[in-house]
């Protein structure tokens, strides 16, 4: 099962944001937090009917290179979990966030109390996540809220250098 948001079209294409699931989405929506025409941005919000779970609410998220943007799509992530988002639901967002300076980090676990999974397992700093070649900068996150982190793992080698610029982050989450 899978959602797509397309946030940019060009005459050869689009790219977005994706949400891939085992488990049947029965909503989504894309919303558009562009906050210049030159950078077309989007949060991607899914809702997972989860077997055990129930409705699991999942947000993929690409963010802008500017702070000020960043704070405000950040912003308008917040605001959408807050108004659509039940406190007591599980709740995964994911995506790059462009926060080398932590700023979104920050306000999204205070604002939402959720939980950095890589920080969770291994009760240490963010993943490094960017660039692929020699990962350096912590871009990249995977949150989570009423979820229990069983792993979480950082891909790096040669396997994953022709598949991103970026290194992806999965977890086992119960």
């Amino acid at each position: 099962h899978c959602a797509y948001g397309a946030n940019a079209f060009y005459d050869h294409g689009h790219h977005g944001n994706a949400i891939l699931s085992k488990f049947p989405i029965h909503f989504w929506e894309n919303i558009d937090v562009s906050d210049h025409r030159l950078e077309q941005r989007g949060v991607l919000h899914a809702v997972v009917e989860h077997p055990r779970l129930g409705d699991l609410h999942v947000l993929c998220a690409h963010f802008g290179l500017f702070k000020g943007s960043r704070i405000r799509q950040a912003q308008a992530l917040i605001e959408q979990v807050q108004n659509h988002v039940p406190d007591t639901a599980p709740l995964i967002i994911a995506g790059d966030f462009n926060d080398w300076n932590l700023h979104v980090h920050q306000l999204l676990t205070r604002r939402l109390s959720v939980a950095d999974v890589v920080e969770s397992a291994h009760e240490s700093r963010l993943a490094r996540t960017f660039p692929v070649q020699l990962p350096w900068f912590r871009l990249d996150r995977l949150y989570t809220r009423h979820l229990n982190v069983q792993s979480a793992q950082v891909h790096s080698g040669r396997e994953w250098r022709t598949r991103s610029d970026h290194v992806p982050i999965s977890a086992l989450l119960l």
